[in-house]
């Protein structure tokens, strides 16, 4: 096929090369097939094209300050109580013959700041210098009687008094310590791009990731256990490095993923705070996350023919770890130093898209993935914690491999009427499960309506079977002697779905967007455990442009989740039945005023607001509620921003958070259970405020 070129065609042909051209080629009218014999490419000329040289964009620098009385509002200030600051920026320098260098930062010195930094000449290299920050906090209120927290040996104070439970310390109270429990990253990568002149390219790109704080954990004697406080203080180095090439109608990559990770601490030990008994011991150890190798080789590739495309992947990988084992007060022999851990992985993908003709197209997939695990299995002696004995037991080296297969057609039937369909199967394979193999089959359609104007709407429902081989309890999974018992991943199921979504424009200032879901799954075949899932979602959202000053948005979203089980307590035929209902409710609105003060004032206000709740109730004879659970959450943030100048913009930001739930589990006082030693009341109800004054500055 021959057709004419314009200016946009032949920009597309310079740059062919560097893409897949997947798209553009599926129906035959690839950029490949142009005739280009006539064309004087030395006559081509862009007249109207002018690239700014020199320095562009915007710089900015914020001061404020946070007011809080926990510290889990800096989750949504990124700063915690007092002075923050941050710098902000995005500039681009363009010089001669395609050199240029971009600086991006945003929120830069804040907890959630970042920066990227690039240096290059454009189609040619690249050299990128990047940052993040992320912090997680949970509670700065959890108490602990502990010395040495942010290390790895826990003592107790000096005039401790032990006792058989919490009740019997009588100095608890007068020893407790607040602690802080969060969460702190930092990255720091540096990449470097090449793309030769010939059609190939590679890359490399290194980050390393330091990970600080303290984290919740508990250390166990026989029946008796304390809450403590887990030091985090890792190091992740990761390395990605690849070469590509592209032809007319191919592409293939040669990639490789590493990664390398350490602890500082390779175990935590612990005073026992209770009198010991039954042979207990003084003092506790327990092995952290070890040191441990992850490395991955890939291969993937594209082939364009016609109409079809065609790309794949195929993967080698294997993860290592081998720290030598921490035997403290562990009084056994030994089967050996180390795990000496291995497991390899494999996998490949495969997947075809053909357009038979303009209105069908099919495609279809397939995931292969194999995780073998290739550790030794050894004889260990369990220490005497909870039910064990002291019996011998056995590492379990869980492999599973999984199938993916996907067939796929979608076919316009009209101009605005489009028919989808298709059929997803998976099958995997376990060892040393309750149950080796699963299938389970999905079976789909939507259809898409888009002939009316200014409408939008889809509607799609699915049916999908689960089931499999014989299920039997694993002595290697677990103890549990009722034979009626079905895991929720591995048991049968039955899975009924269906979702739509409309969207309405009736002017052009306005759109309207609902959207509503639900499933049902229905495990038939399961007399003991999880019975019925329900959840149902719906969302509704609008955006007015009142005016060209005044933009108004809300949206509304709503998810219902209830689920049934069936026990029993005498490993038996079901006796005992439960149920849950989890609702969640999130809303928000947003207003936004222009061009105020003779166009120079911005003013606008954002408001959101979640709520989510949930109710257990248990009956058996008697039906017994485990009260409500509840989580709720109001966000403000008003502002202005004000051009003071051409060139320079001032805005101030006030943003209100007001938070409140009601856990059960964060609200155990220290002494509240006889034999657990908890961190005391961590609930949250608080009031927290931010304000900032930015300035940015267009260069």
């Amino acid at each position: 096929m021959k057709f004419k070129l314009n200016l946009v065609t032949l920009a597309l042909i310079t740059h062919a090369g560097m893409l897949s051209g997947a798209a553009i080629a599926a129906d035959g009218y690839g950029i490949q097939n142009a005739n280009t014999e006539k064309v004087k490419f030395e006559k081509w000329v862009c007249k109207n094209c002018k690239v700014e040289k020199g320095v562009s964009g915007t710089v900015g620098i914020g001061a404020g300050y946070s007011s809080s009385d926990d510290v889990r509002s800096a989750n949504a200030f990124a700063t915690e109580d007092g002075f923050a600051g941050k710098v902000d920026a995005d500039v681009k320098y363009t010089g001669e013959n395609g050199y240029q260098a971009t600086i991006e930062a945003d929120n830069l010195g804040m907890d959630n700041g970042s920066a990227d930094i690039n240096v290059g000449k454009q189609g040619q290299y690249n050299l990128n210098l990047n940052y993040r920050q992320i912090a997680t906090y949970k509670t700065d209120k959890a108490m602990s009687p502990y010395q040495g927290v942010g290390g790895d040996n826990l003592t107790l104070p000096g005039d401790w008094v032990h006792g058989g439970s919490t009740q019997d310390m009588s100095n608890l109270y007068s020893s407790l310590n607040p602690l802080e429990l969060s969460l702190k990253r930092e990255r720091a990568g540096l990449g470097f791009e090449y793309q030769a002149e010939t059609l190939w390219s590679t890359y490399v790109n290194y980050q390393r990731e330091d990970k600080i704080g303290l984290k919740q954990a508990s250390g166990s004697f026989y029946n008796q256990s304390m809450m403590i406080a887990e030091p985090v203080d890792y190091t992740t180095d990761t390395i990605e490095a690849g070469v590509r090439f592209a032809g007319d109608n191919w592409y293939t990559a040669v990639n490789y993923n590493g990664s390398v990770f350490k602890n500082a601490y390779s175990e935590l030990s612990f005073e026992n705070a209770f009198s010991p008994t039954f042979g207990a011991q003084t003092t506790g150890y327990m092995s952290l996350d070890p040191d441990n190798e992850a490395h991955t080789v890939s291969v993937l590739g594209q082939y364009v023919a016609g109409r079809t495309i065609m790309n794949g992947r195929v993967y080698f990988g294997q993860m290592t770890q081998d720290q030598d084992f921490n035997t403290s007060g562990y009084g056994y022999q030994m089967p050996a130093e180390s795990l000496d851990g291995r497991v390899d992985t494999q996998g490949a993908t495969l997947k075809v898209v053909s357009r038979i003709n303009r209105q069908l197209r099919l495609n279809a997939s397939y995931d292969y993935s194999d995780r073998d695990n290739k550790t030794n299995v050894e004889e260990w002696t369990q220490i005497s914690i909870d039910s064990t004995t002291g019996q011998a037991a056995y590492n379990t080296p869980y492999d599973i491999t999984t199938h993916k297969a996907k067939l796929g057609a979608d076919y316009r039937l009209a101009r605005g009427h489009k028919l989808e369909g298709g059929l997803d199967y998976r099958k995997d394979e376990r060892s040393y499960q309750d149950r080796e193999t699963t299938d389970e089959s999905t079976l789909w359609a939507k259809y898409q309506l888009s002939a009316f104007a200014n409408w939008n709407m889809w509607i799609k429902g699915s049916y999908g079977q689960r089931d499999g081989s014989t299920y039997q309890a694993s002595e290697w999974t677990s103890s549990e002697q009722n034979d009626l018992l079905r895991k929720y991943n591995l048991a049968d199921r039955n899975r009924t779905q269906i979702e739509a979504r409309v969207t309405h424009s009736p002017i052009d200032s306005l759109t309207l967007d609902f959207g509503v879901r639900y499933a049902l799954d229905d495990y038939n075949e399961t007399q003991i455990g999880l019975t019925e899932s329900k959840d149902m979602s719906y969302d509704a959202s609008v955006s007015y442009l009142i005016n060209d000053d005044m933009t108004l948005t809300a949206f509304y979203n709503r998810q219902n989740i209830d689920s049934e089980q069936a026990g029993s307590s005498n490993l038996g035929a079901p006796n005992w039945y439960g149920s849950v209902e989890d609702q969640v409710d999130v809303l928000g609105a947003g207003f936004s005023y222009n061009n105020l003060m003779e166009q120079k004032l911005r003013l606008g206000v954002d408001y959101t607001y979640s709520d989510s709740n949930s109710n257990t109730q248990v009956s058996q004879g008697i039906t017994g509620n485990y009260g409500d659970y509840y989580a709720k959450v109001h966000n403000v943030n008003v502002y202005a921003l004000y051009k003071a100048t051409e060139k320079m913009d001032l805005r101030l930001d006030y943003k209100m958070e007001n938070y409140k739930d009601n856990d059960a589990a964060n609200n155990i006082a220290p002494d509240d259970i006889w034999n657990v030693l908890s961190f005391g009341s961590n609930s949250h109800d608080y009031n927290a405020h931010l304000i900032m004054l930015s300035v940015s500055y267009r260069l």
